[in-house]
C-alpha cells in the first residue's frame, strides 16, 4: 500500500476532537511516582521534577515509509503528532525560556520513539508509557485502533509534581505550543 499522506502536513478536512470531560479530573491531582522510559536512555519519573513540566502525550507518531492504522484520519484527534512534535521543537527555546521542561509521551516503545528523535531532530525527550501505568495511575483519556491502546492527544502542564493545566481536547496539534507558550506567558 502506498502512502496516502504527508506526515508532516495537517490533512484540512480532519474531525474535529470534542471535549467529553475525560481530563476534568486532571488539574490539582497530585503525579504517581512511575518512572517511565526516555529516548535519552534514562528512566524519568515526572513526579519528582521541581521545575515546571510541559508532558504532550499523543497517540502514536508515523513513520514516512509506512501508513498509519486504518481510518487514522477519520478518528477525532489522531492525526497530527508529527506537526505536533514538531511545533514543540521549533518553540523548544521559548519554551525554555519561559523555564519549563518538555516531553512528548506515548503509548510506543523508546526503541520506535528513538526513530522519531532523530528523525524529527527533537532536543527534548520523548517518554515511553508503553505498559500505560502511567496513563491508568492518571486516568489519561485513551482510544483502541488496530489492537493498539493509544492515548488521546492532550497536554499536562505540571508544577512540583501536580496537575497545573490541561489542555484537551487538542486541536489542531500544531498549534497546540502557541497554546502553551500563551498560557506560561500569563501566569509568569
Amino acid at each position: 500500500m502506498a502512502r496516502q499522506d504527508n506526515i508532516y502536513e495537517l490533512p484540512k478536512d480532519l474531525p474535529i476532537p470534542i471535549d467529553d470531560g475525560a481530563c476534568n479530573h486532571l488539574p490539582g491531582m497530585q503525579l504517581p511516582s512511575v518512572l517511565l522510559l526516555s529516548t535519552t536512555g534514562r528512566a524519568v519519573d515526572l513526579a519528582k521534577i521541581s521545575e515546571r513540566t510541559v508532558v504532550y502525550c499523543y497517540p502514536r507518531t508515523g513513520t514516512p515509509d509506512k501508513d498509519p492504522p486504518q481510518g487514522w484520519n477519520e478518528i477525532p484527534g489522531a492525526r497530527g503528532c508529527t506537526p505536533q512534535s514538531c511545533a514543540f521543537r521549533d518553540h523548544y527555546q521559548e519554551l525554555r525560556m519561559l523555564r519549563a521542561e518538555v516531553f512528548g509521551l506515548s503509548a510506543q516503545n523508546s526503541d520506535y520513539q528513538k526513530e522519531a528523535v532523530e528523525r524529527l531532530h527533537l532536543p527534548f525527550p520523548l517518554l515511553s508509557d508503553e505498559q500505560l501505568i502511567f496513563t491508568k495511575a492518571l486516568s489519561l483519556p485513551t482510544f483502541e485502533v488496530e489492537s493498539l491502546t493509544l492515548i488521546r492527544r492532550l497536554t499536562l502542564l505540571i508544577r512540583d509534581g501536580f496537575v497545573e493545566h490541561v489542555f484537551y481536547p487538542v486541536f489542531p496539534p500544531d498549534k497546540n505550543a502557541d497554546e502553551v507558550i500563551d498560557w506560561l506567558g500569563k501566569i509568569t
